[in-house]
């Protein structure tokens, strides 16, 4: 039976390649690129994740998003998965390669399980199609991942063992540098970003709600010792300038409007400044790259069973403007279930969120009063990571 679901998952990933082909010519030309990182094992079955009855291949897909417009350029083969906040994937600064974590597998000893993976998978984005250069090990649950601006150092936060995998990179060689030690393994690092500067990072635990403060010199990353308290859960966390940081709040899972929180890097010492509510359970944030305002993916029950007194039949994606250390609400529009991460264009007039349950990615134009969808991508298997090269 092993031998043939391999059999069978080899052919489902050469077929999920083979029918990514078209439009790759002139792929290299593009600027406006996006890539997801799309598991295959995985589905919601009202209300609880479950592993599917014929798993598929783990994909990341590589999609041009000139004029606000969605279109599939290139897709591989490669670990990834639904678990762990969105930024699985990182992109380097000249966009000639992407890093995309797969926190879980299936149990080998028993396939309707998972358990947690270590692999971060090092992909080429200028090769048409896109090939995996190089599959590494960081630790248990390989969650988040970042690159810094110079393009030279890139963490990866490891949900399931407490700490934090530094790599350093030479075009696009990596090379394991150490892990951090940040708590123990329910600690649950799940995110890791860097200041714009690069000397320093902050690392969201939303298995003990703190967000941990890295020092930074050259190839040396050490935990400075210092904690933030922003809310429940700190999950997923962005930060696009030097002056403010936002991390989502993901609270109990218990029907509560949860939170997210702005964080003011220009303080001394950094701190958390001003607190909102958005709803039940903000997945993903992420900063606008002209820094004016966030987009929020929010579940909004989307992911409860349908009988819970908190579910509701679509998930919300909000934007809300930063003015100083405040954030207001600007606009929101209705999108699909269990809808995890999302992007920005370079220009902050576009937004792409992920749905999981629908296979989609959805994109909308920001005008900066109003959220209109402009364009849809129906993926084979889910979306579940993103990312666009940092600005």
């Amino acid at each position: 039976m092993e031998a043939a679901f391999r059999r069978r998952t080899r052919l489902a990933a050469s077929a999920l390649v083979t029918t990514s082909l078209v439009g790759l010519a002139g792929f290299a030309a593009h600027a406006e690129i996006v890539v997801t990182a799309n598991d295959g094992k995985m589905a919601l079955e009202n209300g609880n994740a479950v592993v599917r009855k014929q798993p598929l291949p783990d994909t990341v897909s590589v999609i041009d998003l000139t004029d606000g417009t969605l279109k599939l350029l290139g897709e591989v083969a490669a670990p990834a998965s639904v678990v762990g906040p969105p930024p699985s994937v990182a992109i380097a600064p000249d966009a000639s390669f992407a890093l995309v974590t797969g926190a879980m597998k299936i149990d080998p000893a028993d396939a309707t399980k998972t358990v947690p993976d270590d692999k971060l998978s090092v992909i080429d984005l200028k090769s048409s199609p896109p090939k995996v250069l190089a599959t590494l090990q960081a630790g248990a649950g390989a969650a988040g991942v970042s690159i810094n601006r110079a393009g030279t150092l890139a963490l990866v936060a490891n949900r399931s063992e407490g700490t934090v995998s530094v790599f350093t990179i030479n075009g696009t060689t990596l090379t394991p540098g150490g892990k951090i030690q940040l708590g123990d393994a329910k600690s649950g690092p799940s995110h890791a970003v860097f200041s714009r500067d690069g000397a320093t990072a902050l690392v969201t635990r939303d298995g003990d709600s703190k967000i941990s403060l890295l020092t930074v010199d050259g190839s040396k990353v050490e935990y400075a010792k210092r904690d933030l308290t922003a809310g429940i859960r700190p999950y997923d966390i962005d930060l696009t300038g030097s002056a403010a940081a936002v991390v989502g709040n993901v609270g109990a899972g218990t029907g509560d409007n949860d939170t997210i929180s702005l964080i003011d890097m220009t303080a001394k010492p950094v701190r958390v400044v001003s607190t909102v509510s958005v709803g039940q359970t903000p997945e993903a944030v992420k900063m606008s790259p002209d820094g004016n305002h966030v987009a929020v993916t929010v579940m909004n029950g989307s992911n409860k069973p349908t009988a819970s007194p908190f579910f509701n039949d679509f998930g919300l994606l909000k934007v809300y403007r930063i003015s100083g250390t405040e954030l207001a609400p600007v606009a929101e529009a209705k999108i699909g279930h269990w809808c995890q991460g999302m992007v920005w264009s370079k220009d902050s007039k576009h937004v792409v969120a992920q749905c999981t349950v629908e296979n989609e990615l959805i994109a909308f134009s920001f005008d900066g009063k109003a959220l209109n969808k402009t364009s849809t991508l129906k993926l084979q298997v889910s979306p579940a990571g993103i990312r666009t090269a940092e600005p």
